[in-house]
């Protein structure tokens, strides 16, 4: 009788956990990546704009929104990433993203509170309902 041959596995990106050296070859690279980027656009985009604007607030105050809505663009990224290395069962690239998603959590929090603490009226000085 004839043999048949079983069909090929199909390597699903889940079946195995990626190799130790391809994960930490992934992982660290992007770690610095993603940190150089942040650190970088926090000195030449928004250090360089309110350098720029030489005073005048509307611009600084544009050039730190336009700050925060690019750290949450990437905080969105490095969770997607994170997503597709959990995927792939590359540990410690997961962990290097959730990493830097709670770092960036952590500093776009800080802005958010920066902006609100300068940008709030003084609010009511007197401790009645008639405030």
């Amino acid at each position: 009788m004839t043999e048949t041959l079983p069909a090929p596995r199909r390597r699903l990106p889940w079946s195995r956990r990626t190799r130790l050296g391809v994960d930490l070859a992934l992982a660290i690279p992007l770690f610095l990546l993603e940190i150089a980027w942040v650190v970088l656009d926090a000195i030449y985009g928004v250090g360089l704009e309110v350098w720029a604007a030489q005073g005048d607030q509307s611009r600084i105050d544009a050039a730190d929104l336009a700050f925060m809505d690019r750290l949450q663009v990437l905080q969105i990224v490095v969770v997607v990433l994170a997503v597709l290395a959990a995927l792939f069962r590359a540990r410690w690239t997961m962990i290097a993203h959730l990493l830097v998603a709670l770092l960036l959590g952590g500093a776009l929090a800080g802005e958010r509170h920066d902006w609100e603490k300068s940008h709030s009226s003084p609010g009511c000085v007197r401790y009645s309902a008639n405030c």
